[in-house]
């Protein structure tokens, strides 16, 4: 028997890593029927035009963190401490497949096929499962390995929004920044989410389900971790929402303006983030901490992205080993299926559609 060569294949949206790559960034996310759900030459069309329009206001924001998103590199580090992590299993390679830039999925597939691996697990570094996140991402890579003929044993793990080492990650870090609010007043602990369309989750897409079971398991472990914290003041909300269409609520800026009028310390995590980018390093970091200084907020403290920290690397590396002891293609990090009944478009409802 051959001896196993594993690729573990981290997924993730990009970003650009030039003010020149904004615009062709942008056209190739709006070009995404799981982005923009209308008939292909018209998403086209409108994927040239919004990206016009939306790329010098792009750039803007890019420039204030350098000019270029920092996801590329954060998962880097992200990819190497998983090969550490699973370096007991033999030859264990991390591959990073970006959706919408460099690394692109195709040149992933190609630089996997290569490597030559046993088994493939894909992993993608969105806790919560949506179809327009991880849904997306897996269809590129399944439609890019038919192209490149690459046949070995795949499995996905679909989501983890309550894996014990994401939550262990995030309580660590909220821990301090609450210790650091208290000082002056009763915090109020913002888990702020990207936003989705409603239309989107009435659809049958479960995020918005898996983003309040991360949220609820995070909290239970501040208070069993913290007893002090029994009384916890917490919200999920959602932010990044753009253009006309309704939205997943409460609003992320509309808490951090109620919080303010109430003049509660604000300690804000991203929830559904596991690493920096320009929705934390500018949204978070610079427009809503404005919104808090101006609002009258006695603080603003926003925690970090759990990024290569040790009990979220650790937890990565357990769902991994997971999905190789299981037969299932598709599978979350528990095994069991974690989306609500009625929501058609959970991952593991829809592989088990197929079958």
């Amino acid at each position: 028997m051959s001896a196993r060569r594993l690729a573990v294949v981290l997924m993730n949206l990009g970003g650009p890593d030039s003010p020149e790559a904004v615009q062709p960034f942008l056209r190739n996310l709006f070009s995404d029927p799981a982005i923009l759900e209308v008939p292909g030459p018209l998403r086209w069309l409108l994927a040239r035009v919004i990206s016009t329009r939306r790329a010098p206001y792009a750039r803007e924001v890019y420039a204030k963190i350098g000019g270029a998103s920092p996801l590329l590199p954060n998962t880097e580090l992200q990819a190497r401490a998983l090969e550490r992590s699973l370096s007991d299993l033999g030859a264990v390679k991390a591959f990073i497949a970006m959706r919408y830039w460099h690394p692109l999925t195709e040149a992933t597939v190609a630089a996997v096929k290569q490597y030559g691996p046993t088994d493939v697990v894909l992993l993608p570094l969105y806790p919560q499962f949506s179809g327009t996140t991880t849904g997306s991402s897996v269809k590129r890579w399944r439609e890019a390995t038919r192209s490149a003929g690459l046949d070995a044993p795949t499995r996905v793990v679909c989501c983890y929004p309550r894996e014990p080492g994401f939550v262990a990650a995030a309580v660590d870090l909220i821990l301090a920044r609450l210790g650091e609010a208290k000082a002056l007043g009763r915090p109020r602990l913002l888990l702020s989410a990207h936003g989705l369309p409603k239309k989107t989750v009435q659809r049958g897409d479960p995020y918005q389900a898996q983003v309040e079971q991360s949220a609820k398991a995070i909290v239970d472990a501040i208070k069993a971790r913290a007893p002090a914290w029994s009384d916890l003041d917490s919200v999920v909300c959602y932010q990044s929402r753009v253009g006309p269409l309704e939205w997943l609520g409460p609003y992320t800026d509309a808490e951090i303006r109620r919080a303010a009028q109430e003049k509660r310390p604000i300690v804000i995590f991203p929830i559904a983030f596991v690493s920096e980018h320009s929705e934390t390093l500018v949204e978070l970091d610079i427009e809503y901490r404005h919104l808090a200084e101006e609002g009258g907020a006695p603080a603003y403290l926003r925690v970090p992205t759990v990024g290569d920290a040790g009990a979220f690397v650790d937890g990565l590396a357990r769902a991994v080993r997971d999905a190789l002891a299981r037969s299932a293609p598709v599978a979350s990090s528990e095994g069991a299926m974690l989306c609500p009944a009625g929501f058609a478009r959970c991952a593991m409802q829809a592989e088990a559609a197929t079958r």
